[in-house]
């Protein structure tokens, strides 16, 4: 159960490495709304954070910055394979389960779906949809939300 070791970009690889594995392109949109989906369920069940870097929420919904520059000259087009990262198996496991559930959802899908919940609503603070922010989605605002969904 314990992440300390993980990383938002180990994470992040092996997201990429399992679209790969099912056969389901991974756009850098798609990768950040899945990024903010394992968090935000990690924060659920384990209460602690899967990684330390803060998601911010931008216009087209939940990133972690650093990761999506890394990955920014893929533009739309689907991520390559990357170097498998060094995730116990544990982490692996659930990120299976987070792909199982939201993995074959488009990248629009996704964005529509956490534009319409409590976390990404708060940080955006009632700024125009199309209008720049990086204001952080708190993890306590993350854990509060989808522990409220666990027991719904």
């Amino acid at each position: 159960m314990n992440a300390p070791s993980s990383t938002a970009e180990r994470i992040a690889s092996c997201l990429i490495n399992l679209s790969h594995e099912k056969q389901s392109a991974i756009s850098n949109l798609k990768l950040q709304k899945l990024l903010y989906y394992a968090q935000a369920w990690y924060l659920a069940f384990y209460k602690q954070p899967l990684f330390e870097e803060e998601i911010e929420a931008w216009v087209h919904g939940p990133v972690v910055p650093a990761v999506f520059r890394r990955y920014r000259e893929y533009k739309w087009t689907p991520l390559d394979k990357v170097e498998e990262p060094n995730i116990n198996e544990f982490i692996r496991d659930y990120l299976q389960e987070v792909w199982r559930v939201y993995g074959e959802m488009s990248a629009s899908d996704l964005e529509r779906i956490s534009h319409c919940e409590e976390p990404w609503i708060k940080a955006r603070a009632g700024l125009p949809p199309d209008v720049s922010s990086h204001e952080v989605i708190s993890k306590e605002w993350m854990q509060e939300y989808y522990s409220e969904r666990l027991h719904a």
